[in-house]
C-alpha cells in the first residue's frame, strides 16, 4: 500500500478533509487532487500528487498559505464552478466565511441572528454563494438552518435570520449528515442517538431551505455512548461512537441494526467515510479511531449479518434426534481444507449413544453397553495409518467403571476395549507423544493411564491397532485429581517431558522412561477389520495379557510442580511453540513459561479455554458469549452468544494451535445442538471480521510515555523468503527492509505496546501489547544492548524494559527483538521479570473502608546500564533502596547521568523536578553501592528553572578537553508555562586537583543543605551552576 505524510496545520489539529471535485476527464485518470484541510482555527489548502504507475507513489505538496483565523473552523465546502479556489468555511459561533485559499484573505463574512456556539455544521453549497445553505448544531441540542449567502454585498453586520429549526435531541449534537436524492438530514447526539429528519429540497439553485415543517422520520438507539459521527447512503445510515463500533442500520428494514463493524481500541471512532454506490455494488467504509488506527472495510449491499456477532441472530439448530439428551459434541473432519458445509461432528448422549453429523444428517455410530449409559467422556483425534497417507478418525469414550471403547469412526463397529482402572474416567486427552499418538485417561485415585496407539491399514481394507501401555502418571494428592491438558515436549536429553495441567489449576512436569518409548515395548497387533481374532466386544486376549504386566504397576511422579497457578478453577489448554509454553485457565490469564508471564485477556474474560500460536489469540467465554480475542491488537474476532461457559464445545475448523481467521462454533445448548454460522466463509476468504488495518492503532487512549529502544537492521535470512514471493509481494518486502526503530509506548489505557517503525516507508508494526498494569502507565525506560556478535548485533536487540504507572505498581520485562521468519518485520518475545506495587499491602488489610488511603501514582521512572535508581532488581524481585520526601511536593520527572573521571570512577547523578519549578539534583554514587537505606541522601545542588511544574527533563554530559578537566553536564527542562530553559552545570572531580568555586555553590543551594552535606560532595565530586539559557513562550501549551 503506496502512502504518504506532511505536516500541514503545524501544531493545530486536523478536523476535516474536504476533496474538491473537478469535471472528469474522459479515458484520463486524474493525476492530482486538490484538498481543503481545516482543524481548530487553521485552513490551507493540500495537493495530492498521484503516480502509482511509474512507481513513485504518493505526494502531497501544500498550496498557498496557511490561513489562522479567529474562530473554530467547523466545516468547509468548495464553490463547484470558481476557477479561484473559493472555499465557504462555517465557524464555531454560527457564522460563515468565504475564502480565497491561494491568497488566504477573507472575501466574505455572514453571521446568524442567532449567534449561540455550534458543536457541528454542514455546509450545502451549489455553485454560487448566495445559494449557500448552512445546518448547525447547537449548543442548546437544536439544529438550526440558515442562509448565509443573503444580504448586501460586503455588509459584514447583516445579519440572516433561522429559516428553519429542528427540536428532539436531548443533548449536543456532534455530526451532521444529509442525502440530497431523499431529502433526509442525519444528526448524530450526545444522547447515544441518531435522528433521520425528512426536510425536503436543501441548498441549490436558489437556496432551497426545504420543508416548511420538517419532521423525524426515526430515532435510532443502538450506541452504547456517545455517537460521534453519522453519514447516510440510499436505503442505509451509518454511525459511529464513542463505544468504538460503526453500525449500519437498514432504513427500508424498519431501521435495525444490520452489521456492526468493530475493530478499534477503546476511546471510539471518530471519523467516518463511505463510498458512494448504488444497487448490489460493494461498498467501502473508512474509520478512524482515537487509537490513531484507520480501518478499511469492505461490506455488500445484500448481506444481512453482523460482522462483530456474526451468528448472534442466526444460530442454527442441528436438529438432533432422539429422546436422549447430547452431553459432549467432538470434531471429525478428516481433511483440514474441507468447508463449512462438509464438516463433521460426533455427539455423544447420555445413554451412551454416538451419532455423527455429515451433510445435514444424523446417524448413530456407536451404541454402548449398560454400563455407558449413566455416565461417559469423548475425545477424538485425526490420526494417520503408519506407513500410509490415509487418516482415520478416532474416538475414545470412557464411563464410570473405568473402561474405555476406542473405535474408528470410518469402522465403528470394530471397537477395542481399554481398562483404566476400576474408578470413574474423569477425562480422555489424545495427545502426539514420542513414541506416536497417545491416549491419556484421568482415572480413579489420581492415576493418568496412558497407551501409544498406531494404526495400519491393510490391502482388504482392514485396521490394524497396536496398543502400547505406558507407565502411567500418579498426580498429587488433592481434591480435585484429574487432568484437564497435557502437552508432550522434546527435550534435548534423551529423555522426553510431559507437562499437564490438572483441576486444581496446577502445572506438572512428568520425565518418560526412556527405555520404553523407545522399544514401544513391542506393541500388539489387533486386526479389527476381522472380528473372528478377537471377541464380541472387540477385546483381543494379547491385549489382556499385556495388561498385566509390569509396566501399569509403574507409576510416574511429578518432578516439580506449579501448584495452583491458574487458580482453583483448572487449567484448560496447554500448549508448545518455539521453545515457549503456553497455558491457559480459568482464572482469566495465559501464562508462558520459560520465566513466568501472565498475559491478562480483555476485561471480564475470566475464563479461558485456548490461546493459539505465539503471536497467539484467546478463545475463552466473556459473560454468555465465547470469544475469539486478539490481545495484540485488542479486538474481538469471533463472539456467539452460546450462554457462557460448563458445556460441551467445538470449534471449527479443529486445527489445533491455529487460528486461519475464520471459523464457527458448535455448542450444546438446552438439549440442543447448534451452530454459528462461519466468519470469513471458510478456507480461501480473508477472514476479516475487523477489517483492513491501513494504520494500526497504538492506544485507546492518550499516550503517556515514549522510550526508544534502539534500531533494527534488516536480516540476510529474508533474502530465501523474498525469493518464493509474487514481484508484487517482492517490491513491498524490498521497501520495508532496512532497518526499524523499535519504540516502547504507555498509554492511559493501562497498557504497554511495543512498535516498530520503519522511517522509509512510514510503516508501523505493533508487536506485542502488554497489559499486566492496573491503571494508567506513566512512564517508562530501558536498558538497552544489541544480542550476537559482529555483523549479527544489528539484526537483533534484548532490552530491560521497566514501566511504572497509577496505583504506585512497577512492571520489569525482558524484551527479545529478532526477526519474523515469515515477513521481513521484527519479532518480539516478552518476559516478565518481576512486579512491585507500594500498595500492595492495602488490599489485605482489614477494615480499610474506614481509612482515608492516599492513592499513591508512579510518575517517572529513570534506569541506567549498570542498575535502576532508587529502587533494586534482584532474583525476580523490585526491593525500595531508600525513599525521600525532600520535595514536599509531586515530583513530575527525573533523569539520570553518569560521570566517568580520569581513572575509571563512575559518578551517578540523579535530577528531580517537581511542581515547584525547582530542579534537585542528587549524588547517588555511595548510596546505591550501599545496602544500609536508613540515611535517604540530601541533594547537592538545587537550581529554580520554572515558575511552574516541570514535566520533562533532558540530561546529557559532555567531557572537557584535558586541560580544563572534568566535565559539563546540560539539563534541558520544559514545564507549564511553556517556556523552555537549558542549564549547564560544571562537575569537577577530586583526583583532578581541582576544587569546585564554592561561592557559586553555596550560591545557588538553598540554605537547607547542611555544611555536612557540602563538605561530603566536596570529597566526592563538585558541582556549580555555569550557565543558563530560556526561551519564555517557547511553546503555546505546556511541554
Amino acid at each position: 500500500k503506496a502512502s504518504a505524510s506532511l505536516c500541514v496545520l503545524q501544531h493545530y489539529r486536523i478536523h476535516g478533509i474536504r476533496p474538491r471535485h473537478r469535471a472528469p476527464v474522459p479515458d484520463q485518470k486524474p493525476r492530482f487532487y486538490d484538498l481543503a484541510v481545516f482543524g481548530s482555527k487553521a485552513v490551507r489548502l493540500v495537493r495530492l500528487h498521484v503516480s502509482l504507475q511509474d512507481g513513485s507513489g504518493l505526494h502531497l505538496e501544500t498550496l498557498g498559505p496557511l490561513m489562522e483565523l479567529k474562530d473554530w473552523v467547523l466545516d468547509a465546502c468548495w464553490l463547484s464552478e470558481d476557477k479561484h479556489s473559493i472555499l465557504c468555511v462555517a465557524v464555531a459561533h454560527n457564522s460563515a466565511l468565504l475564502l480565497d485559499v491561494n491568497t488566504g484573505t477573507v472575501l466574505v463574512q455572514r453571521s446568524c441572528l442567532e449567534g449561540c456556539l455550534l458543536y457541528s455544521a454542514l455546509l450545502l453549497v451549489h455553485e454560487l454563494w448566495d445559494d449557500a445553505v448552512l445546518v448547525g448544531g447547537t449548543v442548546f441540542n437544536q439544529l438550526v438552518l440558515w442562509k448565509p449567502g443573503g444580504g448586501q454585498e460586503g455588509d459584514s453586520e447583516c445579519k440572516a435570520p433561522v429559516e428553519r429549526r429542528l427540536l428532539g435531541h436531548s443533548g449536543v449534537i456532534f455530526s451532521i449528515s444529509y442525502l440530497q436524492e431523499k431529502g433526509w438530514l442525519a444528526s448524530a447526539s450526545d444522547d447515544r442517538s441518531v435522528r433521520v429528519w425528512g426536510v425536503g429540497a436543501l441548498g441549490g439553485p436558489g437556496g432551497k431551505c426545504g420543508d416548511l415543517n420538517p419532521t423525524c422520520l426515526r430515532v435510532l438507539y443502538g450506541h452504547q455512548a456517545r455517537v460521534f459521527s453519522v453519514c447516510l447512503s440510499p436505503g442505509k445510515v451509518f454511525s459511529a461512537g464513542e463505544d468504538g463500533a460503526c453500525l449500519v442500520w437498514d432504513w427500508t428494514g424498519g431501521g435495525k441494526v444490520i452489521q456492526t463493524l468493530k475493530g478499534h481500541r477503546a476511546g471510539g471512532v471518530r471519523a467516518l467515510a463511505v463510498s458512494k454506490g448504488t444497487g448490489d455494488e460493494e461498498r467501502w467504509v473508512a474509520t478512524g479511531g482515537a487509537d490513531g488506527g484507520v480501518r478499511l472495510w469492505r461490506l455488500k449491499e445484500n448481506e444481512e449479518r453482523k460482522m462483530e456477532e456474526v451468528g448472534s441472530e442466526r444460530l442454527t439448530d442441528l436438529k438432533f434426534p432422539g429422546d436422549s439428551i447430547p452431553k459432549v459434541v467432538c470434531g471429525a473432519e478428516e481433511d483440514g481444507n474441507e468447508g463449512w458445509s462438509q464438516s463433521k461432528f460426533v455427539v455423544c448422549t447420555d445413554q451412551g449413544t454416538v451419532y455423527q453429523y455429515s451433510n445435514g444428517q444424523w446417524e448413530i455410530l456407536w451404541q454402548g453397553t449398560p454400563d455407558f449409559q449413566s455416565y461417559c467422556v469423548m475425545e477424538t483425534v485425526s490420526i494417520k495409518a503408519k506407513d500410509s497417507a490415509a487418516k482415520f478418525n478416532l474416538c475414545a469414550v470412557g464411563n464410570l467403571s473405568g473402561s474405555i471403547h476406542v473405535f474408528p469412526i470410518c469402522h465403528p463397529q470394530s471397537a477395542i476395549l481399554l481398562t483404566a482402572g476400576l474408578g470413574k474416567i474423569h477425562s480422555l486427552i489424545w495427545q502426539e507423544g514420542g513414541g506416536g499418538m497417545c491416549l491419556l485417561a484421568s482415572g480413579a485415585e489420581g492415576l493418568v493411564y496412558r497407551w501409544c496407539i498406531e494404526i495400519k491399514s491393510n490391502e482388504i481394507c482392514s485396521l490394524t491397532f497396536n496398543v502400547n501401555p505406558l507407565p502411567p502418571f500418579l498426580l498429587p494428592p488433592c481434591t480435585k485429581r484429574w487432568l484437564l491438558a497435557a502437552v508432550f515436549l522434546h527435550s534435548r536429553s534423551q529423555e522426553a517431558l510431559w507437562v499437564c495441567g490438572d483441576r486444581r489449576g496446577s502445572l506438572l512436569l512428568f520425565q518418560e522412561m526412556g527405555k520404553l518409548v523407545q522399544q514401544k515395548l513391542d506393541g500388539v497387533q489387533v486386526d479389527v477389520g476381522n472380528k473372528n481374532e478377537s471377541d464380541g466386544d472387540g477385546r483381543s486376549s494379547i491385549m489382556e495379557e499385556r495388561e498385566n504386566k509390569e509396566v501399569q504397576t509403574l507409576k510416574l511422579q511429578p518432578l516439580c510442580s506449579l501448584f495452583g497457578v491458574h487458580g482453583k478453577q483448572g487449567v484448560t489448554s496447554v500448549y508448545e511453540h518455539q521453545g515457549l509454553l503456553y497455558s491457559t485457565g480459568r482464572d482469566g490469564c495465559v501464562r508462558i513459561f520459560r520465566v513466568l508471564r501472565v498475559q491478562r485477556a480483555c476485561k471480564g474474560m475470566e475464563w479461558l479455554e485456548r490461546a493459539r500460536e505465539a503471536r497467539f489469540v484467546i478463545a475463552g467465554f466473556h459473560a454468555v458469549h465465547f470469544m475469539i480475542w486478539d490481545p495484540v491488537r485488542q479486538e474481538r474476532l469471533l463472539a456467539v452468544p452460546c450462554g457462557g461457559g460448563h458445556r460441551s464445545w467445538i470449534l471449527w475448523p479443529s486445527d489445533k494451535g491455529v487460528w486461519p481467521g475464520y471459523g464457527a462454533l458448535v455448542f450444546i445448548k438446552h438439549r440442543a445442538v447448534l451452530a454459528s454460522q462461519p466468519t470469513g466463509g471458510g478456507p480461501g476468504s480473508t477472514g476479516r471480521t475487523g477489517g483492513w488495518g491501513l494504520r494500526e492503532g497504538v492506544h485507546g487512549r492518550g499516550i503517556g510515555c515514549v522510550c526508544r529502544l534502539g534500531r533494527i537492521e534488516g536480516s540476510r535470512n529474508g533474502i530465501n523468503t523474498i525469493r518464493n514471493k509474487t514481484e508484487s509481494e517482492r517490491g513491498e518486502m524490498e521497501r520495508e527492509g532496512g532497518h526499524w526503530e523499535v519504540v516502547v509506548t504507555g498509554g492511559e489505557d493501562t497498557s504497554l505496546t511495543i512498535l516498530a517503525l520503519h522511517p522509509d516507508s512510514g510503516n508501523m508494526e505493533v508487536l506485542s501489547v502488554i497489559t499486566d498494569h492496573i491503571s494508567s502507565v506513566r512512564t517508562v525506560t530501558a536498558v538497552t544492548h544489541p544480542e550476537g556478535e559482529g555483523v549479527n548485533r544489528s539484526q537483533s536487540l534484548n532490552a530491560l524494559v521497566v514501566s511504572a504507572g497509577g496505583r504506585a505498581q512497577m512492571q520489569c520485562y525482558r524484551l527479545s527483538i529478532g526477526w519474523d521468519k515469515q515477513r521481513p518485520v521484527p519479532s518480539c518475545q516478552v518476559i516478565q521479570v518481576a512486579s512491585h506495587r507500594l500498595d500492595k499491602q492495602w488490599e489485605r488489610r482489614r477494615n480499610r473502608h474506614k481509612t482515608v488511603k492516599m492513592d499513591p501514582e508512579t510518575r517517572q521512572v529513570q534506569g541506567c546500564d549498570d542498575g535502576g535508581i532508587g529502587t533494586k532488581l534482584s532474583k525476580g524481585q523490585i526491593d525500595l533502596l531508600w525513599e525521600t520526601f525532600y520535595h514536599q511536593r509531586c515530583v513530575l520527572s527525573v533523569a539520570t547521568c553518569n560521570l566517568e573521571d580520569g581513572k575509571g570512577n563512575r559518578y551517578k547523578l540523579l535530577f528531580t523536578a517537581a511542581t515547584d519549578g525547582k530542579i534537585a539534583v542528587w549524588d547517588l554514587t555511595d548510596v546505591c553501592s550501599s545496602t544500609d537505606a536508613s540515611t535517604p541522601p540530601i541533594p547537592c545542588l538545587n537550581i529554580p528553572a520554572h515558575q511552574s511544574g516541570i514535566n520533562s527533563l533532558a540530561v546529557w554530559a559532555e567531557k572537557l578537553v584535558h586541560q580544563e578537566g572534568g566535565c559539563l553536564v546540560t539539563v534541558a527542562s520544559g514545564g507549564d508555562d511553556g517556556q523552555l530553559k537549558v542549564s549547564v552545570i560544571k562537575a569537577h572531580f577530586s583526583e583532578d586537583g581541582k576544587t569546585g568555586d564554592s561561592r557559586d555553590f553555596s550560591h545557588i543551594c538553598e540554605s537547607t543543605i547542611s555544611s555536612t552535606m557540602a563538605i561530603q560532595a566536596a570529597d566526592q565530586l563538585h558541582l556549580h551552576l555555569h550557565a543558563s539559557f530560556h526561551i519564555p513562550g517557547a511553546h503555546a501549551a505546556p511541554l
